[in-house]
């Protein structure tokens, strides 16, 4: 298994970032990979380019059996088999070189989708609470790609309201079958999957009583229909019906998990379907950017190419910068992830449950990546067919699907609207049992604020990105002030207030985005890496708009809590929070943009 290239790296506490500082050294970056994992990036990268853009066509056209067929390529080169254990037929990989290959086979957003649904929320239930008997009889087919794998937990009337499904399971008199009766809708994979987890609520006939659960349900399963396929928006390519439960009977056996405890299998392998997702965002929009500036060098207007107009420039580098900080996120991440499983004791370290709840830790960081970059690379798509104009936006150039398909991503896996909830409702909620000392640095940080102004930035001027690191410490402020008047404010109702909410998730995003981003740059400065310099200008953009958008989601917070003598007051603190230089933003811009059309592609 490979391993992290730097013993260094902390596991940090989930959400710590907002309270504590990390040095450069403390988090793992792409610049850590060992070389093997930069043999399997290699790889996942040359898989996307020779077997998976030449069948776009067809796999867009949904020709029969291509993306099945492109899937089981896949597999052949260990890539569906990589989380799951050695000993049911996987190869066991961490999570650093798991997020690798999610990341470079991306370049496909139909593709992507499959391989998704399939290695993540299709297998990972399976591999977390499975029992011996489920894992040796399905493990080893789902690693080898003769079996693909599905998620069912959608309804018609249940989306984001997991909870109410209506699908629903009878237990026979002699206790041997469940049948199911019920419909499911926007099955991932489900026109070509042999195997599905499928949720449903257990229902006692004496009692009425309900139990949330979980169940393997094989394709060739008398009472199981699959539908027509959806025709959809995005992700044409990509198998999506609905999946029809009509006396649908399995052996008590395949109950996936304890009756009753389907939520807990839902919630926490969707924390990794949210990782996943904000991964292959990274990757999609690494592909389109590099599209982006490939069309900006060709394309000639008033006699030169448009890639040397400022305000084309200024459209690559902000896909770059906000691609850089999510990718910072992620491999973050990822790191603290290993982390974190390395410190596991020998006689835990393979135990499925003690991995889920490492994981389940950085349930707030994984909702970050999941809005951060779906949201992102709706930003690059945009600015992709902004770039081509006229020709971005007709079916012959790759642009408009690269902009249709972006769109799911802020749907799938929890809407973002919902992990903006989750982000701020997972802190808080961890504030409240102790688990997190949020609500001591909320207090140090309101007695502060009521003394006098201190014009003493506390910052070292001669340190690399001092400037960015003090606006960072200030973010970090704004957050924890939002977060201090909006409790003041509604107490335990916060979580009714869903607007509120979401702006605090917003500031917290930042928080974690500009940090992220810092440290990398800082790493890759003490490294004399040659990308150091871009590193820094996008650095320096993302503080800027750090600043704007944390001090404008924190105004909404206390015009929400306050008013008169008491919101003029909190207004001005926030002000004094907020104060900061700004940089060069046409400079940053143009540095970024230089690099990465030297380069042609993303330039980190």
């Amino acid at each position: 298994m490979p391993t992290l290239t730097s013993s260094s790296i902390v596991a940090a506490a989930g959400g710590s970032f907002l309270l504590e500082t990390r040095t450069p050294a403390e988090v793992f970056t792409p610049e850590d990979l060992n070389e093997e994992q930069r043999q399997i990036a290699a790889t996942a990268a040359q898989f996307a380019r020779e077997e998976i853009l030449p069948a776009a066509a067809a796999i867009e056209a949904k020709e029969p059996g291509v993306l099945a067929s492109k899937l089981r390529k896949a597999a052949e080169l260990g890539f569906t088999s990589v989380d799951i254990p050695e000993e049911y037929g996987g190869v066991g990989m961490n999570k650093v070189t798991s997020t690798l290959i999610t990341d470079h086979i991306s370049v496909l957003a139909s593709f992507s989708t499959a391989f998704g649904a399939y290695i993540g929320i299709g297998t990972l239930p399976l591999v977390w609470y499975g029992t011996e008997e489920q894992k040796r009889r399905y493990l080893p087919r789902l690693a080898s790609g003769e079996w693909i794998a599905a998620y069912s937990l959608s309804e018609a009337s249940s989306g984001s309201d997991a909870m109410n499904v209506r699908t629903r399971a009878t237990l026979s008199e002699d206790g041997s079958t469940y049948t199911l009766n019920g419909e499911k809708m926007w099955t991932t994979n489900c026109g070509f999957a042999n195997l599905f987890t499928v949720f449903a609520k257990i229902v006692d006939p004496a009692t009425g009583a309900e139990k949330f659960s979980a169940f393997l349900v094989e394709r060739d399963t008398p009472g199981l229909t699959v539908g027509a396929e959806e025709h959809k928006l995005g992700i044409r390519g990509s198998s999506t019906c609905p999946l029809g439960l009509d006396g649908c009977k399995i052996p008590a056996g395949n109950l996936l998990g304890e009756a009753g405890k389907g939520h807990h299998i839902a919630f926490n392998v969707l924390n990794v379907g949210r990782f996943k997702l904000g991964v292959a965002c990274i990757g999609g929009a690494r592909h389109a950017l590099a599209y982006m500036i490939r069309y900006a060098k060709e394309r000639i207007a008033f006699g030169k190419p448009i890639a040397e107009f400022g305000l084309i420039q200024r459209k690559i580098s902000a896909s770059a910068t906000r691609l850089y900080a999510a990718e910072s996120m992620a491999y973050r991440t990822a790191g603290m992830i290993d982390a974190g499983l390395a410190q596991l004791s020998p006689e835990l370290a393979h135990s499925p449950r003690e991995m889920q709840r490492r994981i389940e830790e950085y349930a707030v960081e994984c909702s970050i990546l999941k809005v951060y970059g779906s949201e992102m690379l709706t930003l690059v798509a945009d600015e992709l067919i902004a770039t081509m104009g006229g020709y971005g936006y007709v079916e012959h150039y790759p642009a408009e699907r690269y902009y249709r398909d972006a769109r799911i991503n802020r749907i799938f896996e929890g809407t973002n609207e919902i992990n903006r909830l989750i982000i701020t409702g997972w802190l808080m909620k961890r504030a409240l049992s102790g688990q997190l000392p949020l609500l001591p640095a909320i207090k140090k940080l309101m007695d502060e604020v009521m003394q006098p102004p201190s014009f003493d930035t506390g910052g070292d001027e001669g340190e690399v990105l001092a400037r960015e690191a003090e606006v960072l410490a200030a973010a970090k402020k704004m957050a924890l002030f939002a977060a201090g008047v909006a409790s003041q404010r509604f107490m335990t109702g916060l979580q009714e207030q869903q607007e509120v909410m979401a702006d605090l998730a917003d500031i917290i995003m930042q928080v974690f985005g500009l940090e992220s981003a810092l440290l990398r740059a800082r790493k890759l400065a003490g490294a004399g890496k040659g990308t150091a310099e871009a590193a820094g200008a996008m650095t320096g953009l993302l503080a800027d708009e750090t600043m704007g958008l944390a001090e404008q989601a924190a105004r909404r917070v206390l015009a929400a809590c306050a008013e008169g003598d008491l919101l003029r007051t909190q207004l001005a603190i926030l002000r004094r929070l907020g104060r900061f230089t700004p940089a060069d933003a046409v400079g940053l811009s143009r540095t970024v943009a230089r690099h990465a059309i030297r380069l042609e592609r993303y330039p980190v």
